[in-house]
């Protein structure tokens, strides 16, 4: 089959949220998504100061359900559908020091903003989009769900290690109806946070940001790409998935790490 994909414009009368969208790869998927035409809504806890042109900005917090509800009755309230869902939000505020240390406030409070708020957004969701028989759902998860580090981010570890698992089982009920579930894992990707921890590491070793970078590469087993990801190559992999090009995809984890887990 020949298929003439216009990759600027293939996204054009879609309807995309992107959670966590306003910083780090989340924003980088919103923009790539902006950018292959479609009509994007991004959600965060605070509305930044500098939101791009074209972005439509739902202000939630999603760790809650009370966060889930709001924006699924927003989104759905004005513009009648979703066609795209990236479940973008995630991250780890424990502490370090292993298991001892990790309080059930962090094990709860973990869990519902990595695992339930996707569960809960795409139930909230997948009723419109079983009725219209398209869409297609993204979990951004991790690394850690196969390679988790134990002295600070085991839970959010282990609620990776749930979605991974979690979107799978979704994509076998509702891909027979016509949507596609599917799982990206990436490894270390140098955000604007990521940049601000290599700063804070090297002013407290007294050594090079380069140093700092290769420490932490080092405790990840190495990358053999030789550097963190950056986010727009996360979000290019996203943009290719949501794309009709693949349209045959679904069900499946793929995993941009640079190479840094050595063996599936």
């Amino acid at each position: 089959m020949n298929h003439k994909f216009n990759f600027n414009n293939e996204l054009r009368d879609k309807i995309a949220l992107v959670t966590g969208g306003t910083k780090g790869t989340g924003k980088a998927i919103a923009e790539r998504l902006l950018k292959a035409g479609a009509t994007v809504v991004i959600t965060a806890r605070n509305k930044p100061e500098h939101l791009q042109e074209n972005l439509y900005f739902i202000s939630a917090d999603l760790s809650k359900i009370e966060g889930t509800q709001r924006v699924a009755e927003e989104v759905l309230g004005k513009f009648g559908r979703l066609d795209i869902l990236i479940n973008s939000l995630g991250g780890s505020d424990t502490k370090g020091g292993g298991f001892a240390v990790l309080t059930d406030e962090d094990w709860v409070q973990t869990i519902h903003t990595n695992l339930l708020a996707p569960v809960r957004l795409d139930k909230a969701f997948l009723p419109q989009m079983l009725m219209q028989k398209s869409g297609v759902i993204v979990h951004i998860a991790s690394i850690q769900g196969r390679l988790p580090l134990h002295d600070s981010t085991l839970p959010y570890a282990a609620a990776k290690a749930g979605l991974i698992n979690y979107s799978k089982g979704l994509s076998k009920e509702v891909s027979p109806k016509g949507l596609r579930v599917l799982t990206v894992s990436p490894g270390w990707i140098m955000t604007e946070s990521s940049a601000r921890m290599m700063e804070r590491i090297s002013e407290s070793s007294d050594v090079s940001i380069e140093k700092a970078t290769q420490s932490v590469m080092d405790a990840l087993g190495g990358i053999p790409i030789g550097r963190p990801a950056q986010p727009e190559e996360v979000a290019e992999l996203v943009g290719f998935l949501v794309s009709p090009r693949a349209n045959y995809l679904t069900g499946t984890e793929f995993i941009i790490d640079g190479g840094t887990i050595p063996t599936i």
